[in-house]
């Protein structure tokens, strides 16, 4: 995990600060400085270092199994 000024390595499901989208999707945002607004979804990186995703679906639906369904990519946003 890196050591960040967070108090946490990642976001999951029972934060209750954590916003779903007007759609009922979640936005994360992984960056060394949060997007105003957007706190609750952030992950602190530290510039120069690596990090890594691990996404954990408990209980998936069919559309996971079948394929049909799979998390977006990372986007870059400026």
């Amino acid at each position: 995990m890196l050591e960040t000024d967070q108090k946490l390595a990642g976001i999951d499901s029972y934060n209750p600060d954590l916003k779903p989208n007007a759609d009922g999707s979640y936005t994360v945002w992984f960056g060394p400085r949060s997007p105003e607004g957007h706190e609750s979804n952030w992950v602190q990186t530290m510039p120069g270092k690596g990090w890594n995703t691990l996404l954990r679906l408990h209980g998936p639906l069919e559309p996971w199994f079948d394929g049909s369904w799979k998390p977006g990519d990372f986007e870059l946003v400026e």
